[in-house]
């Protein structure tokens, strides 16, 4: 049986709040509306969010170190290479780091969209 993750979730234009899923990828996937991307956060959480979201003209969510993530993310404890459930303290620290609505405009979204090209 999947287990249940608590997670805060960010989405755009709302203030975040939060979601338990459970830890399949398609529930994964659903909750950010397609292929997941993760972001090591540096302090045993990550950022899970839509890896084509930029491409696929979703809204601007929230700035991070100088990128724009569009669309809805969520945050999660990092066990390893699994997920777990966000602590009281986690959860409090992001409700407070997204608390604030980001008014992102279309134009900043698609300045921020970066490509990778590798070549053999």
């Amino acid at each position: 049986m999947p287990k249940t993750l608590r997670v805060l979730m960010v989405e755009p234009h709302e203030s975040p709040h939060e979601l338990f899923i459970t830890d399949q990828l398609d529930d994964l996937q659903e909750t950010v509306g397609g292929l997941i991307e993760v972001i090591g956060n540096g302090d045993g959480t990550l950022l899970v969010c839509n890896e084509e979201s930029k491409l696929n003209g979703m809204d601007g969510n929230r700035r991070i170190n100088g990128d724009v993530i569009a669309g809805s993310f969520f945050v999660v404890g990092e066990d390893g290479e699994n997920f777990r459930s966000l602590t009281d303290t986690e959860m409090q620290k992001y409700i407070e780091r997204f608390g604030e609505i980001e008014d992102i405009s279309p134009e900043e979204v698609k300045e921020n969209i970066d490509y990778t090209f590798y070549t053999w």
